[in-house]
């Protein structure tokens, strides 16, 4: 059997491997041809990247990126219909909420190849937002949905899709964050940075809602300023050019940082006081490492964060931000919301 496995960011590599890695294990007669669209350049992503994760390198790089959604999705598509006529594959599988994820997604359906889709079900119920654009067409294109969460599977069930094709796997993130936990490692800092005692906030912006509205971006960085707490920001590349365009000030308690690497960020995640983002997935890695986070976004989509009481929606709201980092305290217990870190090895056995 051959799988090509499409993927187009950072993130979504660290995902894939640990398919990758349960494909070697439980289902050795199964061919993975791994293709990267080339959609988020990342300097991160060097041969390092890939030996210290153990993830398998790319057997393609399209190249595609840096356009608008509309002229990425449309030239991914054309080249990747190109790739799955010469290859045949038997599964065609995605990840996610990428432009890279519905292109995959499009042209495998197109050419009548039966698509995957991991992390299924997720929804923010925000039209605007073009992941969830993206996740929502995947789900209607899938032949087999991945979902991580039973809310994941009730989404699905209520778009009326069938319920024959819903896999409840459990998350691959939690999977990958057992795997690269003993392999995590302190970031350098400056020396003044005393970050030890896991005393600091860390925090993450990156998401154009925030990014691009000068005045959210003001009132976000207003309210990590208005505490005592240290913050620890690692600043995204779009995040510090939409500052300097903005003239926003940096408080002095918000430590900025270079972009680290994922065993850094994952080390940061472990001994933190608790998480200040506006990403997805940092929203579960916070949990995973039993952390409480402060979401700054008006919706997500790991809706049973907020009912389990590990995560505080704020919103771009500076009196909420401050309240929250001030209040931030673990909740009793970690139930076991994406499963036993067994996900890989469930979405290989059901593909056949």
């Amino acid at each position: 059997m051959k799988v090509i496995t499409i993927i187009g960011a950072r993130p979504q590599f660290i995902k894939a491997a640990v398919v990758s890695r349960a494909f070697k294990k439980y289902r050795p007669d199964v061919q993975e041809i791994i293709v990267h669209t080339g959609q988020h350049y990342d300097a991160n992503m060097s041969d390092v990247f890939f030996d210290e994760l153990e993830i398998p390198r790319p057997d393609y790089n399209l190249g595609i990126g840096g356009g608008t959604h509309g002229q990425n999705t449309g030239r991914m598509m054309e080249k990747l219909e190109g790739l799955m006529m010469d290859v045949q594959p038997d599964w065609v599988l995605v990840y996610g909420d990428t432009d890279s994820t519905l292109a995959g997604a499009l042209a495998a359906s197109k050419l009548h190849i039966p698509v995957a889709h991991v992390e299924a079900g997720l929804r923010s119920f925000n039209r605007r937002m073009p992941e969830e654009i993206n996740r929502v067409l995947t789900d209607h294109i899938a032949d087999i949905l991945f979902a991580p969460t039973e809310t994941g599977r009730t989404n699905l069930l209520n778009e009326g899709i069938a319920e024959g094709k819903i896999k409840l796997v459990g998350d691959v993130m939690y999977d990958a964050s057992l795997f690269y936990k003993a392999k995590a490692r302190k970031p350098k800092l400056p020396v003044e940075m005393d970050i030890q005692g896991g005393d600091f906030v860390l925090c993450t912006i990156h998401r154009a809602e925030n990014t691009d509205d000068p005045q959210r971006l003001k009132d976000i960085f207003q309210g990590l300023g208005a505490g005592e707490e240290q913050v620890i920001l690692p600043m995204h590349p779009r995040t510090k050019a939409k500052v300097g365009d903005f003239g926003i000030g940096i408080p002095e308690n918000v430590r900025v940082i270079d972009p680290v690497g994922y065993l850094e960020m994952v080390w940061l995640e472990a001994n933190c006081r608790c998480v200040a983002t506006d990403s997805g997935g940092v929203q579960k890695e916070a949990y995973f490492f039993e952390k409480p986070c402060i979401t700054m976004r008006d919706e997500t989509e790991w809706v049973e964060l907020i009912e389990a009481g590990w995560n505080v929606l704020v919103g771009a709201n500076s009196e909420k931000i401050t309240s929250a980092v001030f209040d931030c305290v673990k909740s009793d217990g970690v139930e076991l919301l994406y499963g036993k870190g067994d996900a890989g090895k469930k979405i290989v056995v059901a593909l056949s």
